[in-house]
Formats: structure tokens, sequence, C-alpha cells
């Protein structure tokens, strides 16, 4: 079997030999190939250099370093078209989850054969966190959540880093997301194509060198907006009933004044129950729309997978001697 690494790093020189380190000695028992692919996402400090230091005396370690920093998306993007393993696997520069875990991954796949994606969960049964920041805790706590609504399995950590495909998976997928909304789009686009994951109990804990680069708001806002496209009905459903109800209920008074004979005339409160009833049925329609387009999403997603496999396909030295025989003949 053949394994790859990915490894995003952003700033991360106080780290990176120490990380690098770490992930070699966990493989100690690992009696396959397998190389640990660093991606140094455009870092200001001296990063480069130190990997570039440790890769000179190391042939199992690439390193693939650009200028500017574009995000972990794009890092891992990078990586994994890099990557040369039958497993890929993903991990943080940080070693927030120990490295450890990756043995595990291995034998998960061994074991169920059936199994594509393997995420490391610090939040299902058996999993933990220590030393979190309590507020960073909470809200990562409560994201998940959120955004387990918005997906079609129950999963309960969907925003980590640390997992192992099956290279079919990320072949089988054009992934876009630049920054850490990476790790959503890569679930729900695998999802889709029907391929299975599994969560493995793990401990997620709080980095001991280096900065934190993680932005509340701009990760927020984006996994906000993800779970949107995901179940729309969600947030249109909601919205869109309540609107719809208040219109109702609004326009039942208005009828009880007016066979009472206590409605004035002109009263506000008959354009206003109009105008909710009216919004309520629009914001509904949106949401209806929206279910429609990721109906066709999904059909686009299965289309590209097919695309991508024909090509792999035709890209064979078999196929390729084939069709040079055919036009021969």
């Amino acid at each position: 079997m053949q394994l790859s690494i990915v490894i995003p790093m952003f700033n991360e020189a106080e780290n990176a030999e120490h990380t690098l380190a770490r992930v070699e000695d966990s493989l100690s028992s690992f009696d396959g190939q397998y190389e640990i692919i660093a991606v140094n996402d455009g870092s200001t400090d001296n990063t480069h250099e130190v990997l570039q230091k440790i890769a000179a005396s190391n042939k199992k370690i690439k390193i693939v370093s650009y200028s500017r920093n574009i995000g972990r998306g794009m890092a891992l993007r990078t990586g994994f078209k890099e990557a040369k393993g039958e497993i890929i696997v993903s991990i943080d520069a940080d070693l927030s989850y120990d490295p450890k875990y990756i043995i595990d991954f291995l034998k998960t796949f061994k074991e169920e054969e059936n199994i594509d994606l393997i995420l490391a969960s610090p939040y299902m049964p058996g999993g933990k966190t220590e030393g979190v920041p309590f507020f960073r805790l909470w809200i990562s706590k409560l994201g998940n959540k959120i955004l387990r609504l918005a997906m079609p399995n129950r999963i309960h950590t969907l925003t980590g880093i640390f997992r192992a495909y099956r290279k079919k998976v990320l072949d089988s997928l054009e992934l876009e997301s630049d920054g850490k909304e990476i790790h959503l789009e890569i679930l729900s686009k695998a999802m889709a194509l029907g391929f299975r994951v599994k969560e493995i109990p793990a401990i997620l804990k709080s980095r001991k060198r280096g900065s934190s680069k993680f932005k509340f708001k701009r990760t927020a806002t984006s996994h906000l907006i993800f779970s949107v496209f995901e179940k729309p009905m969600i947030i249109f459903g909601f919205i869109g009933v309540l609107t719809l109800g208040a219109g109702l209920l609004i326009g039942l008074y208005v009828a009880y004044l007016r066979f009472s004979g206590d409605l004035t005339p002109g009263r506000p409160l008959i354009t206003f129950a109009i105008l909710l009833i009216l919004g309520g049925i629009q914001i509904l329609s949106f949401g209806f729309i929206a279910l429609q387009i990721l109906s066709l999403r999904k059909e686009i997603l299965r289309i590209q997978k097919e695309n991508l496999e024909l090509g792999n396909l035709l890209r064979k030295p078999g196929m390729q001697e084939n069709e040079r025989n055919i036009e021969k003949s």
C-alpha cells in the first residue's frame, strides 16, 4: 500500500521540524511506501527554508511552496494533486491530532473495504478534547451541530482536517474552495456521489507551538453560507413558513374585525397581512427553486465523476496501446 500525507503550513517554522518528525515516527510500524507532502502556503516567516533543509536530507519529504498566502483549501488541493498514494491523509501542522491515528485509518481501510473516507472525530462518542480554549470549543461544537442538519449523513465532526481518503475519492471531485470550507465541500460532494464515510474517535488538543490561524468571522460566514446551499429549506422554509403564518394570522384577525363590523376601511393592517402572505409564498418559492438547483448540482457531480473515470481509463497504458492498434488497422 502506498500512502501520501499532506500537511498544509502557513508560518509554521516553529512547528515544521517537530511535526514532520512526529509524523514519521507514527509510521514506524507501517510496512508500505509513503511520502510526506508539506505545502508552504505563502508563509512570511522562514517556514520554506526550514522545510527545504529537512527535505534535503530526507527523500520521503516533498516540499511544495508558493509565494502568496491563499488558504488551507488551496494548500490541500495543491497537495492532493501532488499525492501519488492509494491512501491520502491530511493533517494539520500544529499536531492538534496525534499522528498515531494514521495507522488506525489504514487498519480501518483494510478491515472495511467499502469505506472510502475516514474522519478523526473528537465529538463522536469515545472522542474528546484536551486544553482547547472554551470559546473556540463552544463555537466549534455549535457550528458542527448546525452543519450536521445540512448533511444527508449523521456526522459529528464535519470541519476537521485530519482525514484519510482513498485516492479514487479525491480523483472524482472537482474541488474549488481556497479556505477551510474545503472540508465541507469534500464531504458534501463525496456523499452526493455515494462514497461511504466513517468516523473514528480521536482526541483534539490545543496547539503547543506557534499561533493559531483561526479566523472566527471568516470561518463562521463561509460555513453558514455552505449550510444554506446544502439545505436551503432550513433557512427559506423556516422564514417562509413563519412569514406566511404571521400573514395568515393577521388576515384571520382582519376577517374577524370585518365580520364584527369593527374594521376601519384602509387600515394598514390589511396591506401588511397581504404583504406577509405574498412574501412568505415568495420565500418558500425561492426554497423550492434552490432545492431544484441542488438536485441539478448533484447530477452535474455524477457526470463529472463519470467523465473523470473515463479520462483515467483512457490514460491507462493498455488502453492507449489498444487505441494505437485500432488507428493502425
